[in-house]
């Protein structure tokens, strides 16, 4: 195929603007791929009546229709072996299908066969075979889900604008039915929902029925994996507090006392960018690839940010925002406007393909890689649950904790408050408690202020009355 046939599809999404959305979780993503499959449709659609207007012009009594997902050819032929003749004319309307798929190579296909059809039409020369009798569909071979990984990635992006997003979405699902199916398999129902019932991890199984979901979308294999729907209950999680975050930065410089002497010195610096990574997950909570995907350096690092916020990309998970620091004074703390740590990170994502998922993964897991290697008890995101809670600790309206964390409301409260721990809780309660009883002391304060006010009154008018008294 050439380049040109190959970009067509994502030429046809050229003038799609994606729904913005700050729902990172899969509702929301299945509502942006809804609006590409729906917007993909039109376009076939469009270039259906631009089809059967040329087969029209050709004087082809065959025309192309759409049904369900597949493209038939519809014309008036002789009785079908086996129907019957009810209006004695010995020809009849049929819709013939001919396994094609309803997208732009399978117009073109299509529009080949009709001319095809429409030859046989006007030289009375038709017959029902095999191909017409849509026997041969039937007697393919069903292919192995090995043989139909090796295409996945070609027909998905057939119904899928081409994004870092979606090249990341794209790679989940690849990534997992590689993993829980056996590529040998016939890629049937059957076999699918077997490879998914052999998974022991609830978790594990549950993100394997989402993969083979859109794998099976994608080429039309009829599933029913509602039963692995429901999302399982959430593992614990070891939320940091403050003060364990402060402790876990200094863990990096720590590192430095103890790893051995034999370091590459092309990389014996390279602690310093995962502590700077550590300090920005902690005081923005950013999702760890919302550093390395396109940052605006230059906005961090500029005099006129102000309000110290962090640029995230468009290309990122839930679109772009600027996010608010919480603790701001840990900027500082933890040097996150050096420079020298800037010019490191963009060494890092300079040695990488910005725009390939999988590279953008590579730097994520680092990340993970050295919380294990210093010897944190939480990971990388938890910093991020751990910036959720502070902000309710704090407050702040959930409405703006979640558009600061690039998610929404729903979510926010969902998954995010239910790891509110029983310290969490005590401490939020205490901090409540003790704003009361601040409340409660300038209250008393300002009542004791007022008594005095009125006692210092009452001695000014007795003076007055007293200094009137001795000039009379």
């Amino acid at each position: 195929m050439q380049n040109q046939d190959k970009d067509k599809y994502q030429q046809a999404f050229a003038d799609l603007e994606l729904l913005s959305s700050t729902d990172g979780s899969f509702l929301g993503s299945s509502l942006q791929a809804k609006q590409q499959r729906e917007h993909m449709r039109a376009k076939v659609l469009q270039e259906l009546e631009k089809v059967n207007l040329r087969l029209k012009s050709a004087k082809t009594k065959v025309t192309i229709r759409e049904s369900n997902g597949s493209l038939q050819l519809r014309a008036t032929l002789p009785i079908k072996p086996g129907d019957k003749d009810t209006r004695r004319t010995g020809r009849k309307q049929y819709n013939l299908s001919l396994n094609i798929p309803a997208n732009l190579d399978g117009l073109k296909t299509a529009e080949e066969e009709a001319y095809e059809l429409g030859k046989l039409i006007a030289r009375k020369t038709f017959e029902w075979n095999d191909k017409y009798l849509a026997k041969e569909a039937i007697k393919k071979d069903l292919k192995t889900i090995g043989e139909l990984l090796e295409t996945f990635a070609e027909e998905y992006f057939k119904t899928h604008k081409r994004t870092t997003k979606s090249e990341h979405t794209f790679f989940y699902y690849f990534s997992r039915t590689q993993r829980y199916t056996n590529p040998q398999d016939l890629a049937t129902a059957e076999n699918l929902i077997s490879s998914i019932e052999r998974i022991d991890k609830e978790w594990a199984r549950y993100n394997a029925a989402r993969a083979i979901s859109a794998f099976c979308q994608t080429f039309n294999i009829a599933i029913d994996l509602s039963k692995y729907s429901r999302m399982p209950d959430r593992n614990s999680r070891n939320i940091p507090t403050d003060a364990e975050i402060l402790s876990g930065i200094n863990k990096f410089e720590e590192y430095l006392n103890t790893r051995g002497s034999q370091v590459n010195q092309d990389v014996k610096d390279s602690w310093q960018l995962w502590r700077w990574t550590y300090g920005m997950l902690a005081v923005f909570g950013l999702r760890p690839r919302e550093i390395f995907i396109n940052p605006d350096i230059d906005w961090w690092l500029s005099p006129e940010n102000a309000d110290l916020t962090w640029k995230v990309h468009k290309d990122c998970k839930t679109g772009e925002r600027q996010a608010l620091p919480l603790h701001k004074e840990w900027i500082d703390e933890f040097d996150l406007r050096n420079p020298k740590y800037l010019e490191m990170l963009a060494t890092a994502i300079s040695k990488k393909d910005k725009s390939n998922h999988a590279d953008i993964t590579a730097l994520t897991q680092r990340v993970s890689w050295w919380f294990r290697k210093i010897g944190l008890d939480f990971k990388p995101y938890d910093l991020r649950h751990a910036w959720a809670i502070r902000a309710h600790i704090l407050g702040i309206p959930i409405k703006a904790a979640a558009d600061n964390l690039g998610h929404s409301v729903q979510v926010h409260t969902q998954t995010y408050q239910r790891w509110f721990s029983l310290d969490m809780r005590k401490l939020a309660i205490n901090q409540a408690l003790t704003k009361r009883n601040e409340i409660e002391v300038i209250r008393e304060e300002n009542a004791r202020l007022r008594m005095e006010n009125e006692k210092l009154k009452l001695e000014i008018e007795k003076l007055k009355m007293e200094l009137l008294y001795k000039h009379s």
